[in-house]
């Protein structure tokens, strides 16, 4: 997985949320802007080969706030497919947002 493949694909009209995923973004304080946002300075942190019905990855970027956000993608050729986003929680994940801490 490239970013640059998610970048090319990052406007309001090409990234594809459920209801179930809007509702969410709602309850954190996340707007569709953040969510481009984190795709444009993001960076692949993990990546979700087995996914279905597509691969997913997650991403660490900043919000429009400059806040680190985690966002779970996936894409075809024609859309970006918003599973999850969330603000990461410091008592779950180490000062760079990329690891989780262990328990």
């Amino acid at each position: 997985m490239n970013i640059e493949e998610y970048r090319a694909l990052n406007s309001l009209d090409k990234i594809a949320v459920t209801k179930h995923t809007r509702i969410r973004l709602k309850e954190r304080g996340i707007h569709m802007n953040d969510i481009i946002m984190a795709i444009s300075n993001g960076e692949i942190i993990k990546e979700y080969a087995d996914d279905k019905p597509l691969p997913s990855c997650m991403i660490l970027g900043k919000s429009m706030e400059d806040r680190p956000m985690h966002l779970v993608i996936s894409r075809d050729r024609e859309f970006i497919y918003l599973i999850t986003a969330y603000f990461p929680d410091n008592e779950q994940w180490e000062d760079d947002f990329k690891t989780r801490k262990e328990r």
